[in-house]
């Protein structure tokens, strides 16, 4: 990377781990710390406040990526992380579960996600943008990683509410972020068209990969509709939940150094196809799981998941950005926002109704069945071509000449 792609990657990393670690904060402990607010002994509206986020900015991911190409990005972001700053704040101070909802909705009205990618594939070539995304899954992971072992530890102090609070004062820290270290969007000329939604509608590719996410984070946040339960079955305390967290995600981290040497040899497609497989793998794993729960086992499922999960966040939003077209990348990384968004919403309220109805075991079911699906979809998939780096290039022409 260059100096400015490696400082482009890092201050957008910052702002998406800081704005997820608001987020990451609460998702240990929702389920657990909501059922003591007025209406919090409905599974089902626990989990609609939990996955209502996804909702709301799932409708408005496309107007704003929409929006970041016609207005700029760095505006589009700040208005954003300010309307998400507000919405934490409502649920900041909610006296019920309801208003965790709209509080949880008017979060996640600040849809930036996609301009916010949308201005890293801006700012970084493709031939190293997969490892820029790398490094905003990481930063991401390592932010859930700690608020796994923060959250039991801070709710026990500050209450819900107080996590509410450090949320929304760490998306205002993210707007000073946007304007102050993040360097200056690339000037787009007047006479290119931006923003156009058909372009993306009609490709293919680019739906598969939509269809993907949506998947991946329904799965993912339906699942901490039943995995904190299984914990505490399998005997180990809530406060003590992290000690299986941590060491599962930074091991998920370490195992995924072999993906950037593989895209590089040409096994993308094959890498993206596996990571599938193992997610899948494992909600078969929690659906046997459930019926006895086994901490060892629970821990093992957890690793396996986040290797695949990891990888997959890695790749899917690189391959959106090498996909699309360049005049209407902040489309399409608004579709696939708003896939993701959705997603969570589905985890969330459809997560907890199987919760409530179905038990653990069903969740799981349906979670792998989920993953199948996609995993056959995606079989078609045929990964971009990979650039040739500025050194391979040189040596071509030397070569020819």
């Amino acid at each position: 990377m260059t100096a400015a792609e490696r400082r482009a990657s890092g201050s957008l990393a910052i702002i998406f781990a800081a704005r997820m670690l608001g987020l990451f904060l609460v998702l240990p402990v929702f389920a657990l710390e909501a059922a003591r607010y007025p209406g919090g002994n409905d599974a089902a509206l626990v989990g609609m406040a939990m996955g209502i986020y996804g909702l709301t900015q799932g409708i408005l991911q496309i107007p704003y990526g929409l929006a970041s190409d016609r207005y700029g990005r760095k505006r589009v972001i700040a208005l954003g992380l300010l309307v998400f700053a507000a919405g934490s704040f409502v649920a900041a101070a909610a006296p019920s579960v309801w208003w965790l909802v709209a509080g949880r909705s008017l979060q996640g009205a600040g849809a930036v996600s996609a301009a916010v990618t949308a201005l890293l594939a801006d700012q970084t070539r493709d031939v190293v943008r997969t490892k820029a995304m790398a490094l905003v899954g990481a930063s991401i992971g390592l932010m859930f990683a700690v608020s796994l072992v923060a959250a039991p530890m801070l709710v026990e102090v500050i209450g819900l509410h107080g996590l509410f609070t450090i949320t929304g004062l760490l998306a205002l820290g993210c707007i000073a972020v946007v304007f102050w270290w993040t360097p200056p969007a690339p000037v787009q000329h007047a006479n290119v068209p931006r923003g156009r939604l058909a372009d993306v509608l009609a490709h293919g590719p680019l739906l598969r990969l939509d269809v993907g996410v949506f998947v991946l984070h329904a799965v993912q946040l339906a699942m901490w509709m039943a995995v904190p339960a299984l914990l505490v079955q399998a005997g180990l305390d809530k406060d003590r939940h992290w000690q299986v967290y941590l060491p599962t995600v930074v091991a998920s981290f370490v195992a995924m150094g072999a993906v950037f040497a593989l895209e590089r040899r040409g096994y993308l497609r094959a890498v993206f196809l596996a990571a599938i497989g193992i997610v899948l793998l494992a909600q078969l794993g929690f659906l046997l799981a459930a019926r006895a729960p086994s901490l060892p086992v629970l821990t093992a499922l957890l690793f396996f998941f986040f290797c695949g999960f990891n990888v997959l966040e890695a790749t899917q939003p690189s391959l959106v950005s090498r996909l699309a077209p360049p005049a209407a990348r902040g489309a399409a990384l608004g579709v696939y926002n708003t896939l993701q968004s959705l997603g969570f919403f589905a985890g969330g309220a459809v997560g907890g109704w199987l919760a409530k109805n179905v038990g653990s075991a069903g969740l799981f079911g349906a979670a792998a069945l989920m993953m199948l699906v996609w995993l056959l979809a995606a079989w078609h998939m045929r990964a971009p071509q990979t650039p040739k780096t500025a050194e391979e290039v040189l040596a071509d022409e030397a070569e020819a000449g």
